[in-house]
Parts: C-alpha cells; structure tokens; sequence
C-alpha cells in the first residue's frame, strides 16, 4: 500500500455508489471527463481517513459511472461499507489539461478583475449548469454575482497566478 499524500495533493474523482455483484465491486459516479486514464492509476484514496486501496480494476459502465475494484474488498458486504465515500487520486497522476481545461477545485480562492484590473471579488465556487459552469464570485459590500465561464466573458484564467480576467457584458455586475 501506498503512504497517505496530504488532502491538498488530491484530486476527487467521484463518490460511491452502490455495490455491483456479489465480489466486492462498486460504481462510482464518476467526476472525470477521462474515466480511461483511469486505467493507469495503481493506487486510489477512499473516505475521510484516505485509506489507500489498490485499484484492480476500472469499468466504464454508463456515462458519468464506472465499476471499480479494489484490493482487498472481495464481498458485497465490504463493498457496501464503501457507500457513499468520496474517492481521491494523486492530483500528479491526474491526466494532462488540456488548453482551456481546468480542475473545478483550482477556481475556489481565485481573484476576479475586469479588463481595466478593476477587482470584482473572489470565487466562492462552481456550479454546473449543463450549457456552461458558473462561477459564483462573493464581492465585498455587494451580493454575490454569478458570472458565466463562456468566451464573450471570460478571457484569461491563470491558475498559477489564481486570476481570472472577466469583459463583463451589460448588466452582469449591477
């Protein structure tokens, strides 16, 4: 088994789900748009305590959710006490980004400025909405602002230097 990495070298890649079989399987709702990279992961962090598990093996069984196997959960009854538990991998064995690609976990924290560097406030968090993420930006003495992640608005996001460069459309931050 593997040592524990810190929480902040982490990467949540989805929750557990029900057991799949009578031989320890599980499903995982899967958060990752790459499920097959999965495939080259050797060892998984599984519930609040991080317990390391070997990850055997990686099954794509319907969109957003996958059957997993672990070392040394062989029964039902050991899948079953896996429900419910959030599921990390190493944020370095994470497949590459693509250009435009982000981690819904870098954007928390990040500072929001208009093209004139004009500060709108900070990311609070993300939310999906199908068509396009939304960040929800708390702004100091003002109500929390939601802002679209579409090109018209968001025109540079620098994760190394946790900026994101907006050209607010009309209205968006009255």
């Amino acid at each position: 088994m593997s040592a524990t990495p810190l929480p902040e070298d982490l990467l949540l890649i989805g929750t557990v789900g029900q057991p799949f079989g009578i031989k320890g399987q599980v499903k995982l709702h899967s958060l990752t748009s790459h499920p097959e990279q999965l495939r080259r992961i050797k060892t998984v962090f599984v519930g609040p305590k991080l317990v390391p598990y070997q990850l055997l093996q990686v099954i794509e069984h319907k969109p957003n959710l996958l059957l997993l196997r672990f070392g040394g959960i062989d029964t039902r009854n050991a899948a079953e006490e896996l429900q419910k538990t959030e599921v990390f991998i190493r944020s370095s064995e994470a497949a590459p980004l693509e250009e435009a690609e982000y981690f819904f976990h870098d954007l928390p924290g990040m500072e929001v400025r208009t093209l004139d560097g004009q500060v709108v406030g900070t990311v609070k968090e993300v939310l999906e909405t199908g068509a396009n993420d939304v960040l929800v930006v708390e702004r100091p003495d003002h109500p929390e602002v939601l802002i679209p992640m579409i090109h018209d608005v968001v025109k540079e996001l620098n994760v190394t230097t946790k900026t994101i460069t907006i050209d607010p459309i009309p209205g968006l931050l009255e």
